[in-house]
């Protein structure tokens, strides 16, 4: 049988990773091709149980991916930012505040970060909510011959990488393992969506405004996000002890984290992980930081409220962030997220640091 041919892409050298002394943050790594045996799973789902429960965050190895899919996707997510012509870009542009949706491009300098500073990332978003299939949105020219690995590569992760952590999730939880896997299915209407991303570097003026502050702190409004490990340095944590860490790059991982709708489904147990993006160490500086994500929800009709069958959340108790019996639907809740995301006139909150905005109900922190 004659060998595949992929469409050329160009090929983007990943940076070396930094030299920097950083403050690392301490995450647990857990091993997909141990956990297949009945040992390693016991050990997985008691890592995921208690890194979710206290940091939001693991990382996650050995997924399925060989280092060399790993760079191609990386050589892909680059090509909507510098194979597609700024007049053509504008063609996509998502309509965020209009739906509620991230489907498409969001361009620069739309959302503000701080003292009139607006941000420098740029996002092209696909997946659509029927099947996640790539081919009923219109794409750039430049995308287009990739779709159908893009198409692979989206079920790959809502297969092989977030039902496996869902199942270790719902494990933890004490609840049967399909439990959140029937909450985010492959066909079913939910907005899941695979993102392409690229910070651009910012002037210095702008980083002595912003106090080098690229991505204020905040939660995903998302269940899961899946992050593809990349080598610039810039994400960080808000650790246990409220002091801010550095995410470590580790080769051809996924770094996890849990978001709004997991801490509203558990109550509280699993928490939302508050990270932010800041510039990167100084031997990093001056390059275009490209990222793949895939940003998990439930599907649309989901309300957004503990499950309490669990027996683990019968014994600890639970922490309702929705008065009981007002819990918004998974649909409500991403829409107002999204749409107020960057743009809304936030207030002073009690914590230093900290401004908030109620949507749907919730109190949603934002930390600086």
């Amino acid at each position: 049988m004659p060998a595949v041919t992929l469409p050329y892409v160009p090929h983007r050298t990943p940076a070396k990773t930094t030299s920097a002394d950083l403050e690392w943050a301490d995450l647990a790594v857990i091993d997909l091709a141990k956990a297949k045996t009945p040992e390693g799973r016991a050990e997985a789902v008691i890592k995921a149980r208690d890194a979710m429960h206290s940091k939001g965050f693991f990382y996650v190895i050995n997924h399925g991916l060989d280092k060399a899919q790993n760079d191609r996707v990386f050589d892909i997510a680059a090509v909507p930012f510098t194979q597609v012509p700024p007049e053509e870009t504008k063609l996509y542009e998502a309509k965020i505040k209009e739906a509620g949706t991230y489907y498409g491009y969001k361009p620069v300098q739309y959302w503000h970060i701080a003292n009139g500073v607006r941000d420098r990332v740029e996002h092209y978003n696909h997946g659509t909510p029927v099947n996640r299939n790539v081919n009923l949105e219109e794409h750039p020219a430049a995308m287009r011959p990739f779709l159908p690995e893009i198409q692979s590569f989206i079920r790959f992760n809502h297969v092989n990488v977030l039902h496996e952590i869902e199942r270790l999730l719902a494990l933890g939880l004490e609840l049967p393992e399909d439990t959140l896997i029937e909450k985010h299915n492959y066909e079913d209407k939910n907005n899941t969506f695979c993102r392409f991303m690229i910070y651009h570097p910012r002037p210095d003026e702008e980083e002595i405004q912003t106090e080098n502050v690229w991505l204020k702190g905040h939660a995903d409004h998302t269940s899961l996000t899946v992050l593809w490990s990349q080598p610039i340095s810039g994400l960080q944590i808000r650790d246990t002890d409220g002091k801010w860490r550095w995410v470590k790059h580790i080769d051809n991982a996924l770094v996890i984290n849990s978001g709004d709708v997991l801490d509203l489904l558990s109550g509280g147990y699993y928490k939302s992980a508050i990270h932010r993006v800041v510039q990167p160490p100084e031997d990093q500086r001056g390059l275009d930081r490209v990222g793949v994500f895939y940003f998990c929800y439930t599907d649309d009709d989901v309300r957004l409220q503990p499950l309490m069958d669990s027996p683990l959340l019968q014994r600890v108790g639970v922490t309702r962030r929705a008065a009981e019996g007002q819990a918004p639907l998974m649909e409500e809740w991403r829409k107002a997220r999204t749409a107020a995301y960057g743009t809304s006139d936030l207030k002073k909150g009690e914590e230093e640091g900290v401004e908030e905005e109620v949507l749907q109900g919730i109190r949603v922190k934002h930390y600086n």
